[in-house]
C-alpha cells in the first residue's frame, strides 16, 4: 500500500479524482450526474453496492459500481440521458425479491434504486384507482386499499418487501390469480422513462382507450429492459367477504385436478394452492405452524372462497363430503375464524422462506391445467431416476396451472457442484415443459437464470421481434443489458 501526503489541495484533488476514475469506469458519468443533480444520493461503498446490486437469486456474483437513488420521474430521465451520453449501463432495483436475476448487476453496471420513490399519490374514488410511485411496497398498497374499504388483489409471500415497480416489471402473479388475474390485469396506466430518457404517460387510467398501440403492456413483464417504470395507476377491487379456507389431504395428484374442477364449479374460488408432504414437514419443523390434521398425505390442497352466507358454507361442505366419499380426500379442515384462516395459510406461505435454508434450485413453470397430472408424473420420474439423492419440494398455484419445482441441495454437495448438476436437470425439465407446450417461467420472469432456455417457450422469430422492440426503446442497449436475451 502506498500513501501520499499532499500539501497542495488542488494537487491532492487531481490525484484523488484520477484514482477514483481508474477504480470506477463510470466515474465521468457519476461526476456529470453529481454536477447536474447535486442533491442526488449516490452510493459507491462496497456494502451498498453489494446490497442493492442483487436480488434473491443466490448463484450470480454481484459486481456493481454505484447505486443511485432518484426521487422523481424527471430525475430518472436525466440519469438515463446522461447514461446514454457516457454509455453507462443501468440496472433497476426495487425490493430485490426476484428469483430470476433480473435485478442483479454482474458486469460493473450502475444500479437505479427506487427506494426513495415510495409515495402513494392521488386516489380516484369514483374510478376505484390510485396512483403510486414505483418504489411503493406491495403491503403498503394493500393497507392503503383496505383503509379505503377496498382491496389490492395481487398477493404473495414477499408482499412485505417487494415493490410495485418490480411487480409490474415481472408481471407478478401470486395466490389470487385464479380470481383476479396477474399484475397486468390491475394496471390502468403507467409513467415510464424509456431507454432514450423520454418520459411517456401511458393510458391515463382509462378502462376504454381505443387509440392504437398500448405501450403499457410492453413495459409490463419486460423486466426493466425497455426503460424504467416510475409511476402506476392501480385498479382496486371490492373487499372480499368472510374469506374461508380449507386444507385437504390428497392421495394422488390426479385428485388435485379433480378437486379443482369440482370445487371450482360449485364455488367462486379466490385461491387454489397445492403443496406436498415434504413442504409441510419442513414448515412444521421450522416452527411456523402445526399440522392441519393428524393424518398425512402425499399432497395437500389449500382452497379459499368467500363465505358470504351459510348457504355457501353448506355448499362447500357438501362438495367436501362428496369428494371424501369418492376417495379423493384423506382428511380436511376448514377455518372458523380469521386466526384459523391465517394459520392455514402459513402452511403455504411459509414454504419459500423455510426451504431457503436448504439452498433450493427453483423452477417456476406453467402448463395447461389439463396437462398438470401427466407433467408432474414425468418430472418426478426424471429427477428420481437421475438424481435419487435430491429432495423435491413441490408447491404452486394449481388454480392457474403454475408449479414451483424446488430441488433441495444435498449436504454432501457444494453450492457450485449442486447448481452444475441442476443445469442438467433444467434440460430435462424444460424438455418436458416444451412437450406439454408450457412456459419455462410462469411469474418470476426470465432474467439471467432462464435466458439460456428461452427458446423452449419462445420461437426464434418471436425473440427477434422482442430484440427489435428493445432497439426502439433502448437503442444504445444500456437498460438492464443481458437480461431475457443477449
Amino acid at each position: 500500500m502506498i500513501y501520499f501526503l499532499y500539501t497542495d489541495d488542488s494537487l491532492g484533488w487531481f490525484f484523488t479524482q484520477n484514482f477514483e476514475k481508474s477504480m470506477n469506469p463510470h466515474h465521468a458519468f457519476l461526476q456529470a450526474l453529481s454536477n447536474t443533480l447535486p442533491a442526488l444520493s449516490i452510493k459507491t461503498d462496497t456494502e451498498s453496492t453489494q446490497h442493492w446490486g442483487r436480488d434473491w437469486t443466490v448463484h450470480f456474483d454481484t459486481h456493481c459500481q454505484a447505486v443511485i437513488f432518484p426521487k422523481t420521474t424527471e430525475e430518472v430521465s436525466v440519469i438515463v440521458k446522461l447514461a446514454n451520453e457516457h454509455q453507462t449501463p443501468l440496472v433497476p432495483s426495487g425490493g430485490r425479491t426476484g428469483l430470476s436475476a433480473a435485478a442483479v448487476a454482474t458486469k460493473g453496471e450502475v444500479v437505479i434504486s427506487f427506494d426513495k420513490m415510495n409515495q402513494i399519490g392521488q386516489f380516484y374514488e369514483a374510478d376505484r384507482m390510485v396512483e403510486v410511485d414505483a418504489g411503493v411496497i406491495t403491503q403498503s398498497l394493500q393497507e392503503f386499499a383496505e383503509s379505503q374499504g377496498l382491496y389490492y388483489a395481487v398477493d404473495f409471500a414477499s408482499s412485505g418487501s417487494s415493490q410495485i415497480g418490480g411487480n409490474i416489471s415481472t408481471n407478478a402473479g401470486g395466490i389470487k390469480v385464479i380470481r383476479y388475474g396477474m399484475t397486468r390485469d390491475q394496471i390502468l396506466g403507467l409513467t415510464v422513462v424509456t431507454g432514450k430518457g423520454d418520459i411517456l404517460t401511458l393510458n391515463g387510467g382509462m378502462l376504454k382507450n381505443a387509440t392504437g398501440y398500448d405501450f403499457r403492456h410492453l413495459f409490463i413483464g419486460a423486466e426493466g429492459t425497455l426503460g424504467f417504470i416510475t409511476k402506476a395507476l392501480i385498479k382496486l377491487e371490492k373487499q372480499p367477504i368472510n374469506l374461508t379456507a380449507m386444507v385437504l389431504g390428497v392421495t394422488e395428484f390426479n385428485s388435485v385436478v379433480t378437486l379443482l374442477a369440482q370445487f371450482g364449479q360449485a364455488l367462486t374460488l379466490t385461491a387454489f394452492e397445492f403443496f406436498d408432504q415434504l413442504a409441510v414437514d419442513k414448515v412444521i419443523a421450522a416452527g411456523h405452524t402445526k399440522a392441519p390434521f393428524e393424518s398425512q398425505a402425499p399432497f395437500y390442497v389449500l382452497l379459499e372462497f368467500e363465505a358470504i352466507n351459510d348457504d355457501v358454507l353448506d355448499l362447500a361442505m357438501g362438495v367436501f363430503e362428496q369428494c371424501a366419499e369418492e376417495g379423493l380426500i384423506v382428511d380436511g379442515v376448514m377455518s372458523q375464524s380469521i386466526g384459523q384462516l391465517q394459520e392455514l395459510w402459513k402452511l403455504r406461505e411459509s414454504i419459500s422462506e423455510t426451504i431457503s435454508a436448504f439452498t433450493p434450485y427453483k423452477n417456476d413453470i406453467s402448463v395447461l391445467i389439463s396437462h398438470l397430472a401427466d407433467f408432474i408424473s414425468d418430472i418426478e420420474h426424471i429427477v428420481t431416476a437421475n438424481y435419487p439423492d435430491f429432495e423435491i419440494c413441490w408447491f404452486g398455484h394449481i388454480g392457474d396451472g403454475n408449479l414451483h419445482l424446488n430441488i433441495l441441495k444435498p449436504a454432501n454437495l457444494t453450492k457450485d457442484e449442486f447448481f452444475e448438476k441442476c443445469q442438467t436437470v433444467n434440460t430435462y425439465v424444460f424438455d418436458t415443459v416444451q412437450k406439454y407446450q408450457g412456459s419455462i417461467s410462469a411469474e418470476h420472469g426470465v432474467g439471467m437464470t432462464k435466458k439460456p432456455y428461452l427458446t423452449y417457450t419462445r420461437t426464434q422469430t418471436e425473440i427477434d421481434y422482442m430484440k427489435a422492440i428493445k432497439a426502439v426503446f433502448d437503442p444504445n442497449g444500456i437498460i438492464n443489458p443481458g437480461k431475457i436475451f443477449d
